[in-house]
């Protein structure tokens, strides 16, 4: 009877590398000590054997760290979805612990090298994605992550949480539309984001939808950011033939063409109608009420959370993608063009 060869073990992979099982484990468990030749000689042999650690079964609740990672931090749309990881988290008796990528939307090795030597629960990356090395590397050592809001399409067998962005730059649009504009700017979200190119696809199906056609002058790139909206709201309306309506793309890029208007000399909403995105709380509370996109943050953070520690321990969640609806919140930001 021929018996079942057992997986690769820390043991086989150290005699096979003639290296000595601590140096092994101490490659796993990302401790510095070790010389980055013989790391990458442990890694390599890792991956060649398709070596994975065994999580337990079921982690304690109330034991872990989940890492919550985002590209950029300091905004109200990041604070949303804080809120709702920290609520789920609080909910399972799980902490949370922060990090920023200064805008990049891949890790670097440092902080791969800091979360596998503190191993979390799980990871929940914001805007940012790991690469097949990263993602292989955290697989090995059976720390599940989950995307929020990717930038780009996640790899299969990884878990994401998003809403419906090309309907919602549709929403926004059809509303501009119906009123009567039809010189509409739109100040987009970064052009490397999933999520911004979906919303600038529904501002453009907006317009075939109705027989109007977008003026490619009137498109600008921006960040999310306050002063994108400003700078590129400026630029938009001090042209010859201005917009009578912009679509700012997100609720902090709105904020900056309502300064640009005021600065200009423009009164919202009788001169120009101003549409954000995501709804945070301050939108309802900006001079005018701001018309924009209700984005479930908050629920997407939640969401994310309540998959990432089902998978964490041990469970398999009820959905691996998931795709929350965007909902059009009219207030008093948009009218008819003069």
């Amino acid at each position: 009877m021929t018996g079942v060869s057992p997986g690769p073990t820390i043991a086989s992979i150290a005699r096979e590398l003639g290296l000595s099982v601590p140096t092994v484990s101490k490659v796993l468990n990302g401790r510095a000590d070790v010389a980055p030749a013989t790391r990458d000689r442990v890694e390599a042999a890792l991956e060649k054997h398709q070596y994975r650690r065994r999580r337990p079964a079921a982690a304690a609740p109330g034991s872990g760290l989940i890492d919550l990672v985002f590209h950029r931090l300091g905004s109200a749309w990041s604070m949303e979805i804080i809120r709702g990881v920290e609520d789920a988290a609080a909910e399972l008796r799980s902490s949370v612990i922060l990090s920023e990528l200064g805008g990049e939307h891949r890790p670097p090795a440092r902080w791969l090298d800091t979360t596998i030597s503190r191993p979390p629960l799980g990871v929940l990356l914001v805007a940012a994605n790991l690469s097949d090395a990263q993602h292989q590397q955290l697989d090995r050592r059976g720390i599940p992550y989950v995307v929020i809001d990717t930038d780009g399409e996640p790899p299969a067998d990884v878990a994401s949480v998003g809403s419906d962005n090309w309907n919602g730059g549709l929403q926004a649009t059809r509303h501009l539309l119906a009123l009567g504009h039809r010189r509409i700017a739109m100040i987009t979200g970064p052009s490397n984001m999933l999520c911004s190119r979906a919303r600038v696809d529904g501002f453009r199906s907006a317009h075939e939808e109705a027989g109007a056609v977008v003026d490619p002058a009137l498109v600008r790139e921006g960040n999310f950011y306050v002063e994108a909206g400003f700078e590129q709201g400026l630029e938009l309306l001090s042209l010859p033939d201005r917009p009578t309506a912009v679509f700012a793309g997100s609720d902090m890029q709105a904020l900056g063409v309502l300064r640009a208007a005021h600065q200009i000399g423009l009164r919202v909403p009788e001169d120009l109608s101003v549409v954000g995105y995501d709804d945070l709380p301050l939108a309802s509370w900006v001079g005018p009420p701001l018309t924009t996109v209700r984005q479930p943050l908050r629920e997407m953070g939640a969401a994310a959370t309540q998959i990432l520690l089902d998978i964490a321990r041990g469970r398999s969640p009820k959905v691996r993608r998931l795709n929350l609806s965007t909902e059009l919140v009219v207030r008093e930001s948009t009218a008819p063009p003069a």
